[in-house]
C-alpha cells in the first residue's frame, strides 16, 4: 500500500494528471531534441570546415613544392641572365600565397562563427535542461509561467584569464603559419634563380 501511495504522490504522476504541466514537459522535451539536432549539425559543420582548411593548406604546400621544383629545374638549365627577372617567380608565389591566405581566412572566420553559435546553443540547452529537471522534481507545484533563462551565463567557480592577443593568435594560428611560410618562400625564389 505504501508503494502505491508513493507512486501516486510522485511528481511525474502529478504531471501526468495535470494537462498544462504535461504539455509543457512534452514541449520542452521536443525543444531539447531540436537543440540536440542543431548542435549535432553545427558540430559536423565545424568538422567539415576544419577539413576544408586542412585541404587548402595541403594545396598550398603542394603548389609551392611544384612551383619551387619547376623553378629549380628551369634555373639549372638556363645559364642566361635570369637573375634580373627574379621578381617574376617571387610575385607569382606571393600572389598564390595571398589567395590561399584569403581563402583560409574566410574558412577560419566561418569556423569561429559556427563555434560561437554552438556555444550559445549549448547554453540554451543547459538552461532548458535545468527547467525540465525542475519540472520533473516539483511536479504539479511547478510554476507554468516560468521560462528557461536563455542567454544568461552561469557563474563559474574557476577564474578564466583571457588575454586578447593570445586569444587572437590562437584563433588565427593557421593564417599566421601560412603568412610566415609565404614570407620564407618569397626570397627563396631569388636564391634559386640567382
Amino acid at each position: 500500500m505504501n508503494t502505491v501511495t508513493a507512486i501516486q504522490n510522485h511528481p511525474l504522476a502529478e504531471i501526468s494528471h495535470s494537462p498544462g504541466h504535461l504539455l509543457l514537459l512534452k514541449l520542452w522535451q521536443r525543444e531539447e531534441d531540436l537543440f540536440c539536432r542543431r548542435t549535432g549539425a553545427k558540430e559536423s559543420r565545424m568538422e567539415a570546415i576544419k577539413r576544408e582548411i586542412f585541404e587548402l593548406c595541403c594545396f598550398l604546400l603542394f603548389f609551392h613544392g611544384i612551383f619551387l621544383t619547376i623553378l629549380f629545374t628551369s634555373s639549372i638549365n638556363s645559364r642566361e641572365h635570369s637573375c634580373r627577372k627574379w621578381w617574376i617567380p617571387s610575385f607569382v608565389s606571393l600572389s598564390a600565397s595571398l589567395v590561399f591566405v584569403f581563402l583560409v581566412q574566410v574558412k577560419v572566420v566561418r569556423y569561429w562563427k559556427v563555434w560561437r553559435q554552438l556555444q550559445r546553443e549549448r547554453d540554451d540547452n543547459r538552461a532548458l535542461a535545468r527547467c525540465v529537471q525542475e519540472l520533473r522534481m516539483k511536479g504539479a507545484s511547478f510554476d507554468l509561467s516560468k521560462e528557461p533563462q536563455r542567454g544568461k551565463k552561469m557563474k563559474s567557480s574557476s577564474v578564466e584569464i583571457k588575454w586578447k592577443p593570445l586569444t587572437w593568435c590562437s584563433q588565427y594560428l593557421v593564417n599566421i603559419c601560412i603568412v610566415c611560410l609565404s614570407g620564407l618562400i618569397f626570397p627563396a625564389s631569388k636564391f634559386i634563380v640567382c
